[in-house]
């Protein structure tokens, strides 16, 4: 099931996108509809019987999350090609929630950064309260997964030897477009690409941490609470990115995250 967060003429809602049928499938948003449910879609789900054309509305991040963690160096190509060493444990590092848009959004580059980079990730959202979850239990506190751009200001981050201000921008945390409540993360193509030309193609089968693994690590580190975002780390490729380029992350058997580009 994929849970969309959108705008249309009565406000905000959230839906079940209607008619993706095979993952990996990419049919154009005018083929697509949105079943309106009522409430909050970490509960039981009920339609309003209200339905658009996806092409008809604004879709918004799917979530807007109370944290979003994420994770460095967890594709060891990744790691060499920025010079460091795979980590011994996972990462991690927060991005604030002021970070994240949704798809079709803008990038905004800022004034003081010339050097601001692509990072494609597979994203999962949290279900349910989880503190000190065991591995073999992790996944049950998944609640689905979705695209996200970990925007980087790479310059920042070697002036300030750590990751706040080069990856706390607004807007350097695009998500979405949709997630994905059906999904096996164990091995997924994750792309980006600028205007069209491919610049990253990994494999989440290539991660050094999996899934359960980060999961259950950040969960002993801090309690995760439905709605939670957390970053899984990008393949080799990032890029740099400037104004008037498009970027789209892709997965497969979610969809595409598209973001424009511009300077502030």
């Amino acid at each position: 099931m994929r849970i969309a967060r959108f705008v249309h003429p009565g406000g905000i809602a959230w839906g079940v996108v209607e008619g993706v049928v095979e993952a990996g499938s990419k049919p154009s948003f005018d083929a697509l509809t949105i079943a309106a449910i009522k409430d909050h879609p970490m509960g039981p789900i009920e339609f309003t019987g209200d339905r658009f054309a996806v092409g008809d509305v604004r879709l918004l991040a799917p979530i807007l999350p109370s944290k979003v963690l994420a994770i460095g160096r967890n594709y060891a190509a990744h790691a060499a090609e920025l010079g460091n060493s795979v980590p011994e444990r996972p990462l991690i590092f927060l991005k604030p929630s002021t970070s994240v848009i949704g798809t079709t959004d803008v990038i905004r580059l800022p004034a003081d950064s010339e050097q601001v980079e692509h990072e494609a990730e597979l994203a999962l959202v949290i279900g349910k309260v989880a503190k000190d979850v065991p591995r073999e239990r992790a996944l049950d506190v998944v609640f689905g997964y979705t695209c996200a751009n970990d925007v980087t200001a790479r310059d920042q981050q070697r002036a300030d030897v750590q990751f706040t201000r080069a990856k706390g921008h607004d807007s350097f945390c695009p998500i979405g477009p949709w997630i994905e409540t059906s999904f096996d993360p164990s091995a997924v193509r994750v792309r980006a690409l600028v205007n069209g030309q491919t610049r990253q193609d990994g494999n989440t089968g290539d991660m050094i941490f999996d899934v359960a693994t980060m999961v259950s690590f950040m969960s002993h580190v801090m309690t995760l609470v439905p709605g939670d975002v957390i970053l899984t780390g990008t393949p080799e490729g990032v890029g740099r990115i400037v104004d008037g380029d498009t970027v789209t992350i892709s997965i497969d058997g979610i969809g595409d995250l598209v973001n424009p580009v511009r300077r502030k």
